[in-house]
């Protein structure tokens, strides 16, 4: 079994929100998430960290669903800016069991455990303003992420990987208390996506605070999952 990952599909079956805005690498993006999915088998994994799909709810992101549900292998998804489709943990996987939705699995508040190390990790946020609706999105996610990496550890892996949707270390950014658990944890790896077109430039990739940070967004890795581990 290998474990991939892979963010922002940005899926669109249902509404129209195309994303050749972002550049011509962006086009026919649907075919090319099909091929670089090829590699991937039945008995894998592959993590995507957030911005599934367009759809403003889960009834109107059904066919995003369906068509990640006929890629290969069973598939890990987190939160993303944009998911406006997300709703409670229970709401999701009674939707995903009434529609046949059965090898898609949600990271939220858990990690689950495959190939020796752990996987956790939540959406993140962007912390720069000192305004109360940020400050308790922000306090949010700093908790869900302590959950996750605590639960991680509890799998008994000694190896923990993380996954966030938005950057936690950027160009001239850093958000200094998820930098820093990652690092209380002794994280391995951390992915993140949410970068597009022209700021892929501004993503940072490399060691920092004892953590190996990796941009996997989609267009950032010409649609193919990538292997992790």
């Amino acid at each position: 079994m290998a474990v991939y990952a892979i963010a922002d599909l940005h899926l669109s079956n249902s509404v129209n929100k195309p994303m050749d805005v972002f550049g011509p690498m962006w086009e026919n993006y649907i075919e090319r998430l099909k091929s670089g999915f090829e590699k991937v088998t039945d008995e894998d994994i592959t993590v995507i960290p957030g911005d599934i799909s367009w759809g403003m709810s889960l009834k109107e992101s059904l066919l995003d669903f369906e068509f990640i549900e006929k890629l290969p292998g069973r598939k890990i998804i987190s939160k993303g800016n944009h998911d406006y489709w997300w709703e409670t943990a229970t709401k999701i996987k009674r939707f995903f069991s009434e529609n046949g939705i059965n090898t898609i699995e949600i990271l939220h508040n858990n990690a689950f455990s495959a190939e020796g190390f752990a996987i956790c990790g939540t959406r993140g946020w962007f912390f720069e303003e000192e305004n109360g609706n940020s400050r308790k999105i922000y306090e949010r996610e700093i908790g869900r992420l302590r959950r996750s990496l605590e639960e991680g550890k509890k799998t008994g892996s000694e190896r923990l990987m993380c996954f966030l949707h938005y950057p936690p270390v950027c160009a001239g950014y850093e958000c200094d208390e998820i930098t820093d658990m990652l690092s209380e944890f002794g994280v391995e790896r951390c992915f993140y996506g949410h970068l597009h077109g022209y700021g892929h430039k501004s993503a940072f990739v490399g060691m920092h605070k004892g953590v190996d940070y990796r941009l996997i967004s989609a267009d950032y890795l010409a649609f193919e999952p990538v292997v992790i581990g």
